[in-house]
């Protein structure tokens, strides 16, 4: 990884124009999975790239990892063009496949070395026993990897993808079937390389992993990019938020002083009034409810979150 802050490229990835058509087979019509995506990923961003199934999320990664050929458009990733620079293109990435692709017969250790291997890492430059460590492998590093759990073997992926030490780390779907200790370890472990600058683009279905790790996400969805934006703005989009009040006193229907707000009664005693901030003050609303003669015993408020945003973006 280049050393001198002059020499780094701003976006880590870019996309400009990107499109990818699958022929059709069987007499089946071609499929455009990518339809033109214009796409920057920051340098040192914690990067999501979110959609439903069938989005063109494994069709963008599988482009960058040389997978899959695009038809149009240009891609760079660390500022190498994947057609006319692929060797350093490649060079610049690490990926973990949403796939268990590992080599039974291989131990972890192996499979680490044999890799560095492919990317040309010598043997005084290799840190197979560092990496096993950090991901916590080290006592599994001579057992065979048919052996291994589902967790430990997803860790293995991300181990393998490290090993030529790559300033750009892909995640696909990494904690598909991963219990929730082994989540954290991994999180834990891929936010300190982030911290240390290490780009992470991850691609995940559990939106509350992407609200809590990403500092921006893009929503794809039909081949076509249809939101990219830092995490905090994406969300203040919807301009949403539901205000749970609890009484004191028994209601039997919503107060006329209430009405204009369309509260929901949720039981005797609890109303729930769905706001937008930027338009009605929560202050409109309480002083609406003690014109009403009721009693606040206590109050919540609750904003839409990331899979309101990605159900709202990909419900067409």
């Amino acid at each position: 990884m280049p050393s001198k802050t002059h020499e780094l490229p701003a976006e880590a990835i870019t996309a400009t124009g990107l499109r990818k058509i699958y022929a059709g087979s069987h007499g089946q019509p071609s499929k455009e999975a990518l339809k033109g995506i214009d796409l920057a990923i920051p340098r040192g961003s914690f990067f999501g790239l979110l959609g439903p199934n069938g989005a063109g999320k494994s069709t963008f990664i599988n482009i960058l990892a040389g997978l899959v050929v695009k038809t149009g458009g240009e891609c760079r990733i660390w500022g190498h063009d994947i057609d006319h620079d692929t060797r350093a293109a490649r060079a610049a990435i690490g990926i973990v496949p949403q796939e268990l692709n590992i080599d039974p017969f291989f131990t972890p250790r192996e499979a680490l070395d044999f890799q560095a291997g492919l990317y040309g890492v010598t043997r005084s430059r290799r840190k197979t026993a560092a990496i096993l460590a950090a991901l916590n492998l080290s006592d599994k590093a001579n057992a065979y990897a048919r052996t291994l759990s589902g967790g430990m073997r997803r860790r293995l992926l991300v181990a393998k993808a490290l090993v030529h030490a790559p300033p750009v780390l892909v995640l696909d779907e990494p904690t598909a079937g991963v219990d929730v200790e082994l989540r954290q370890q991994l999180w834990d472990y891929v936010l300190d390389l982030n911290r240390r600058g290490v780009t992470v683009l991850l691609t995940t279905h559990y939106l509350e992993e992407a609200e809590r790790l990403c500092d921006r996400i893009a929503i794809i969805n039909h081949g076509e990019l249809v939101a990219c934006d830092t995490t905090p703005a994406l969300l203040s989009r919807l301009d949403r938020k539901e205000l749970l009040l609890t009484l004191a006193e028994d209601l039997t229907q919503v107060p006329p002083a209430l009405a204009g707000f369309q509260p929901e009664l949720k039981s005797s005693r609890r109303l729930a009034v769905v706001y937008h901030p930027s338009r009605t003050p929560v202050a409109e609303i309480l002083a609406a409810v003690q014109v009403a003669g009721l009693t606040v015993l206590d109050l919540t408020t609750t904003e839409s979150d990331l899979e309101d945003l990605f159900l709202e973006l990909t419900r067409r």
